[in-house]
Parts: C-alpha cells; sequence; structure tokens
C-alpha cells in the first residue's frame, strides 16, 4: 500500500504533546526528497525507487485532486527512446490505451491561407517516416495527461519505497551536511540525503538557493484543444509555420487530434473569447479540409510561452529536473522529454555513486549529472529558440531560405535520419533506461 501522509481524505491525527509531539512531527530520513508531485516529479519517484532509493514525495496538491476528470484536458508528446524507460518501469500498459502512435510527421511553411490543398503538398516540407528508423516502432506517441498522471500515481501507491506527502506545503530548506531539512507549512519536517526541484517553470526552491537562469518571454501564447474529424490521422502529426508562430496538428485516439496553436500574445484573448462556431471557423482556416469536418472535443486551454535556462543544474544536495531546470518552445515537443532524460540520467549517476559508497547528495556526484544533462538542454533549447524565431515572421526571403532548407534537409537521407533520431531523444550518450534493448546503432 501507499505510504501516504495526507490532510485530505483522511480523518486527522490527535495532537501528541511534549516529547511525542516533536517525534511524530520528523517524518523520518530519505535519500531522496521529491517537491513537486506532477509527471516530472512523481516519475523521478518512480525510477529512482525501482533502484531501492527511499523516496519522498511532496506536493501542494492531494492526489485524489490531480487524478479527478477535468484537471487536466492536455496531451504529452513522449519520443520513442523515453517510451523505453516507461516500459521498463511497467508503466506503459496503463498509459497505452490513451497514447496514439505518431508513424509520420510532416513540417511545411506558408501563411493561413496558403495552406496546402488536400492530396498536394508544397515541395518545400520536410517529411519524417518511423519506418525508415523502424518498421515496427513509432516516432513517438501523443498521451492523454490524465492517464498519464493516473499510471503514475497507481504506481507511486504500489511502492513500499515511495512517501507520499500530499497535500503539503514547503515551508524551508535547510541544506546542511550530512543531509538537507525540508520543513513544511504544518510543522512537520524531513530529512533527505539529496533534495530535487521538480516544482515547475518558477520554481520557489530554486530561486531560494540562488540557482540563476537566463530568461525571456517570447510574447507568444500556446492555445492548445483537442478536436475530433470526420477522417483518419493515419498517425500523421503536421506542424505548419505561420507568422504568429506553429500550429501544430497531433494524432490523438478514437480519431481526434490535438492542436498546440501558437499565436501572438495580443491577439489570444480574442480568439479565446470566441464562440465555439466561430473559434472552429478560425480552426478551420489553420487546419485545411484533409481531415473533413472538425468539431471540438475538450476544452480549450492558453498559456504564456517563455524562455528560461537555469546557468546551474545543481547546487550542494540539490538537482534541478524538469522546468526547475528549464522550459523551452513547444515548437519541437520536446519539453518533457527533456524532464525524462533527467530522471534517467540521475537514476544511473545516483545508482553508480552509491554502488561505490559515495554520498549522493555530494557535488562531486551531483557534477556527473550536470554534465550530462546541461549541454544537451542548453543545445535543443537555443535551437528550439532559433527555430521559433526563424519561422515566427513572414518575411519573404526568410520565407524563401527556410522553404528551401527543409526541402533540401528532407532530400539529403543521412541528414534526415539525424533530426528523426533527435526528435525521438535517441541521440548521444543515452542512459540505461533510454538505450534499446542490445539494438545497433541506427
Amino acid at each position: 500500500m501507499i505510504n501516504i501522509m495526507s490532510d485530505v481524505s483522511f480523518s486527522q491525527p490527535q495532537q501528541a504533546s511534549g516529547a511525542n509531539a516533536q517525534d511524530s512531527a520528523h517524518l523520518g530520513e530519505f535519500d531522496v526528497a521529491i517537491i513537486g508531485g506532477g509527471p516530472a516529479g512523481g516519475l523521478a519517484a518512480i525510477a529512482l525507487a525501482e533502484q531501492g532509493f527511499a523516496c519522498a514525495l511532496i506536493d501542494a496538491q492531494a492526489p485524489a485532486a490531480m487524478t479527478r476528470d477535468g484537471f487536466d484536458g492536455r496531451t504529452t508528446a513522449l519520443s520513442y527512446a523515453n517510451a523505453r524507460l516507461f516500459r521498463r518501469l511497467g508503466l506503459w500498459d496503463a498509459i497505452a490505451p490513451d497514447a496514439e502512435p505518431i508513424h509520420d510527421i510532416l513540417v511545411t511553411d506558408g501563411r493561413a491561407r496558403g495552406r496546402f490543398r488536400e492530396g498536394h503538398v508544397s515541395p518545400f516540407n520536410l517529411h519524417f517516416d518511423s519506418r525508415e528508423l523502424d518498421d515496427e516502432t513509432p516516432l513517438g506517441w501523443i498521451v492523454d495527461n490524465m492517464a498519464l498522471r493516473r499510471a503514475l500515481y497507481t504506481a507511486i501507491a504500489g511502492h513500499s519505497d515511495i512517501t507520499l506527502i500530499a497535500p503539503a506545503t514547503r515551508a524551508q530548506t535547510r541544506f546542511d551536511k550530512p543531509c538537507a531539512n525540508i520543513t513544511l507549512a504544518d510543522g512537520r519536517a524531513l530529512d533527505a540525503k539529496l533534495v530535487l526541484a521538480a516544482d515547475g517553470k518558477k520554481s520557489p526552491l530554486r530561486e531560494e538557493t540562488g540557482l540563476r537562469t537566463n530568461h525571456w518571454d517570447y510574447n507568444q501564447h500556446g492555445i492548445v484543444v483537442t478536436v475530433a474529424h470526420e477522417r483518419p490521422h493515419k498517425g500523421v502529426a503536421q506542424e505548419f509555420f505561420l507568422p504568429g508562430g506553429p500550429f501544430a496538428i497531433l494524432p490523438f485516439t478514437n480519431d481526434r487530434s490535438s492542436l498546440v496553436w501558437t499565436e501572438k500574445s495580443n491577439a489570444v484573448p480574442a480568439f479565446m473569447a470566441l464562440s465555439d462556431d466561430a473559434f472552429l471557423s478560425e480552426i478551420e482556416r489553420r487546419f485545411g479540409p484533409y481531415l473533413g469536418k472538425v468539431s471540438l472535443a475538450g476544452p480549450r486551454f492558453s498559456y504564456p510561452l517563455s524562455f528560461h535556462i537555469a546557468q546551474r543544474f545543481i547546487a550542494p544536495r540539490l538537482a534541478l529536473i524538469g522546468d526547475a531546470a528549464r522550459t523551452i518552445h513547444p515548437i519541437a515537443g520536446q519539453g518533457y522529454n527533456l524532464g525524462v532524460k533527467d530522471i534517467a540520467a540521475l537514476v544511473d549517476v545516483l545508482t553508480n555513486a552509491r554502488a561505490v559508497g559515495l554520498d549522493i547528495g555530494s557535488m562531486t556526484v551531483l557534477a556527473d549529472y550536470e554534465r550530462w544533462r546541461h549541454f544537451d538542454s542548453a543545445m535543443l533549447a537555443f535551437g528550439t529558440d532559433a527555430l521559433n524565431r526563424l519561422f515566427s515572421n513572414d518575411v519573404g526571403p526568410l520565407r524563401f531560405a527556410r522553404s528551401f532548407g527543409m526541402g533540401l534537409v528532407n532530400r539529403i537521407t543521412p541528414l534526415r535520419r539525424m533530426f528523426m533520431k533527435q526528435a525521438g531523444a535517441d541521440l548521444g550518450h543515452l542512459p540505461s533506461l533510454l538505450q534499446a534493448d542490445g539494438a545497433p546503432e541506427r
């Protein structure tokens, strides 16, 4: 059963007095304490617990709130290499019914009114076909966020090495040798050899520790909505570049698609205020007719887009993972995938350190994690930033140059395959949980 310390849906314990009160306020000593129980923090707890690390997972939300219908109607892109981790952790079977494979990715450039006609694609496009890499493995999957959250919390509930402390707010963290001490707002406390900040892009823990970031706003918002359509998408993901930003059509289950529509921030309130019919008309202008009649299949979400990357991913007894380490533009759908790689790399680093008797919270150990993840993160973060700046405009010469460049890459097979492997998070030195099972390098 789950080790849970919660103030919701459970009877309140009697308040102890004297020495007993002090004892009851201390929740124990852990190998790793994870601040933030979202998809990154929850996955980190499971991956580390599977290696025998005693984990405390602390979140301000109650588990019931995070797994109820309507809490999160969005989707997540999961690359094929990162899906290996979910399989190895025994999570995939719970996610698979709500995950749609991506067999092809088609990238084109143009204007809203220049949308390619049904049956005709501009010669200036970039086409990734999963069969070039593997006849059976898709390039990735579009996963329902609620299915992901529920799979994680079910696994957390079944793991004896995970203590879920929720809802609970962290009040203070002291990073003193030989461990870190975390005090909660209700006075309870715990100790841990290592603390992971998985508390989002505005990470309070990162800010309190003084880890600086490079950051800026894009003056863009992402509009996310799920639509149903008459014709099957056949597993084709499309990204169509418009002056306001990319418009992505991502294949989802049951003849649906998840749309990620990037638009200038000053225009978004007007789009979000439209009636359903008027909003659908705007979608159809960008969508094109190739999937037939389109209807809304979920609520609209809108959120501002920004960039940040921490200058350091570590401090004494602290490591950043997921959005706390970096937030990138959704143009390549790699945000969550970077966090999954963080977790897989940490598992290897901490497991190897423990095997030779090293302190897992020491800077010597954590430096290995930072070297592994910071360069890769920076390359992809600044690469997506450059792509967004190059494509989110309607400058004629730039439009011609980028379209010609996509067409050229599309015709050079080794270069195209490299981009496909990058999209699949399958390049470079991979952590153990992400490696193919005895498969040769493709």
